[in-house]
């Protein structure tokens, strides 16, 4: 059945609010778009996992198969790019409603933003998303917005220079961003090695040391033969995935005491990039680990938003500040109102150059495909709020 209608349309006020958004990003080069509001879920649940099920609003089509109100509108201006096979690079914008269940915001509300498909020059465009992100908040008369910046390619760069078992690497790449990797630390630090008792022990030695794509398969497998498809909002492959990461733990594979301390002294950096960056590089020499391509990058971003003229020196950077959808693969940031009016990120994005190989269907043959991309969206209504505020107190 179809999930409770949605909320009333957006107020006249705030869609002139978006237009004047649009109307900067085109002048910045981005053109509109505008993709259907009807979307196949199994994307979004594909991308997200089970867990953003409860949050859509679903239904079904003749063919029983489940379609839902767009939830965003990254993934569905992304769609559109590809099957429309538009040329590469491409500049697009948005502004429409979107919907879901949930949070202080569930319902319908009006969503802009930029995406950037296709850019190889990476830090240039990093800085230009970014400085359309303060623009649009200067729109609204917030000239200064605090600046949170993360950096997952920065995380991933370094698990692959830890000595890690594959699941575990996996794992700790997926959690990134979602308040799990204290706990995740915690469980791997305790006794490696040692093996866990329980019904699953058998499966589980007989796992260890398989080839993980055999391994793997048989998981999914015996779960599809058993009929589970969902475990408290995991899918198959996610609950299969588990299993093989028990399996490496319990064969000797988690974390030394010596690996988790690199992995704590990494996630507490912050402060301006800058001073983060000859952190993080300090950290690397000392342990020995080859960061070097990705400090690199993480410098070049911040000396082109130098050059964007963003006051670098405000941006507060946290190594543990990523994002919960694993096709994000670089910068990550969001902006907020300092004095706290408002609650969540005013404007909110980041670099995915997973997306649209996923999206296409791209076979990776073990390696993660990539096309550069990167965006971010505007909380219209949010950015309404700021500047009704500001005009009561004038």
């Amino acid at each position: 059945m179809p999930a409770a209608a949605p909320a009333p349309s957006i107020a006249p006020e705030l869609s002139a609010r978006g237009e004047a958004l649009i109307a900067r990003f085109a002048a910045a080069g981005f053109a509109r778009r505008d993709p259907p509001i009807l979307q196949p879920a199994d994307i979004f649940l594909d991308l997200s996992g089970e867990t953003i099920r409860r949050a859509l609003f679903l239904t079904v089509d003749e063919d029983g198969r489940e379609l839902c109100l767009r939830p965003e509108l990254t993934i569905p201006v992304a769609r559109a790019v590809i099957a429309e096979g538009q040329k590469l690079p491409a500049a697009v914008s948005y502004l429409g409603p979107v919907f879901r269940f949930g949070g202080a915001q569930a319902g319908e509300f009006l969503q802009a933003g930029v995406e950037s498909f296709g850019r190889t020059d990476v830090a240039a465009a990093d800085a230009e998303i970014l400085a359309l992100g303060l623009d649009a908040c200067a729109l609204a008369g917030l000239a200064r917005p605090q600046i949170r910046l993360g950096d997952v390619g920065l995380f991933a760069a370094l698990l692959e220079a830890l000595p890690l078992a594959p699941a575990l690497r996996r794992r700790l790449l997926k959690d990134f961003g979602q308040g799990r990797l204290d706990v995740d630390l915690n469980r791997e630090t305790a006794a490696p090695g040692a093996p866990v008792a329980g019904p699953h022990a058998g499966v589980l030695a007989a796992l260890a040391g398989a080839d993980p794509a055999a391994a793997r398969a048989l998981v999914t497998d015996l779960l599809s033969i058993a009929g589970i498809s969902t475990v408290g909002g995991r899918s198959v492959s996610e609950i299969a995935e588990r299993f093989l990461e028990q399996a490496a733990r319990d064969a000797g594979a988690g974390l030394s005491p010596d690996t988790a301390g690199i992995l704590d002294a990494f996630l507490a950096v912050s402060g301006a990039p800058d001073a983060a960056c000859a952190s993080m590089a300090a950290l690397a020499a000392e342990a020995g680990l080859d960061l070097a391509a990705a400090l690199d990058a993480f410098a070049g971003r911040t000396a082109a938003l130098k050059a964007r003229g963003v006051a670098v020196a405000d941006i507060a950077f946290s190594a543990a500040f990523g994002r919960p959808l694993d096709y994000y693969s670089g910068m990550v940031f969001e902006l907020h109102d300092p004095a706290g009016r408002v609650d969540g990120p005013l404007v909110a994005g980041g670099r995915y150059d997973r997306l649209l190989p996923r999206l296409a269907g791209v076979p990776s043959n073990g390696v993660a495909a990539t096309i550069p991309a990167v965006g971010c969206a505007v909380w219209v209504a949010r950015l309404a709020a700021l500047s009704l505020q500001a005009e009561a107190v004038a």
